[in-house]
């Protein structure tokens, strides 16, 4: 191949998908914003139906920067992360299998926002040692086609990536699903025999908390936790 060549085969991959990365990128920082509206509005509602109860329970909608929202409710703390690269699939992928990808495979490429659940007590406290659990990671392309791999109903209600379009709707759905998961998603008491060292540096790191790694299933197996991929 001549350097006239490969120049062209570069502007030529340059218009074909680097163009649509670029696309989608921007679209999908529109779409994040309208996300963040979404999960704050559902912190308001959560805020007011507490009050009309007389119930206190801490709930705290804060951004942290533009690509990263927590969400406080109670003990848990959701953290919605939108990540700033664009992804496609590997060829054995239910999606690649689809007709309406087939037909175009620029469809395949997807924005990506991912959602964990913490302790809030791991940031409140800074124990820089505890761990959180990804939920679910939602993928959304250039026609807001979308679907949604992650933990029991977040895996299964939402794959329909062929005919499923993104909007408010769904944001809050998801939004709800992902509360629900976190406060029926317990922390357990890991086993003895995990727990049953501890060093002088953990107890003198941080002093009142205990620089000991905490998380809901530390010592048990989260991956059997009803698992659903789409």
């Amino acid at each position: 191949m001549n350097d006239e060549s490969t120049k062209e085969l570069i502007f030529s991959t340059m218009k074909d998908i680097a163009v649509t990365k670029q696309q989608i990128y921007r679209e999908s920082l529109q779409l994040f914003d309208s996300f963040k509206k979404e999960i704050k509005q559902v912190a308001e509602d959560l805020k007011a139906g507490t009050a009309e109860m007389n119930q206190e329970l801490d709930i705290e909608y804060k951004e942290n920067g533009k690509f990263e929202v927590h969400l406080t409710i109670a003990g848990d703390l959701l953290i919605f992360s939108l990540h700033t690269n664009i992804f496609n699939f590997d060829e054995n992928h239910f999606i690649q299998k689809l007709d309406y990808v087939k037909q175009d495979p620029h469809r395949a490429y997807c924005g990506m926002i991912r959602i964990y659940n913490f302790l809030a007590d791991s940031f409140r406290f800074n124990r820089m040692n505890d761990v959180g659990y990804m939920i679910a990671r939602l993928f959304i392309n250039h026609e807001k086609h979308f679907f949604v791999e992650g933990k029991r109903q977040l895996g299964f209600l939402y794959n329909d990536f062929a005919n499923a379009i993104y909007d408010d709707h769904t944001a809050r759905n998801i939004i709800e699903s992902s509360i629900l998961y976190a406060m029926d998603f317990d922390l357990l008491v890991p086993p003895y025999d995990r727990v049953k060292e501890v060093s002088v540096l953990q107890v003198l790191q941080q002093k009142g908390t205990m620089a000991i790694k905490t998380g809901k299933r530390m010592g048990f197996n989260f991956e059997a936790d009803s698992d659903i991929i789409g």
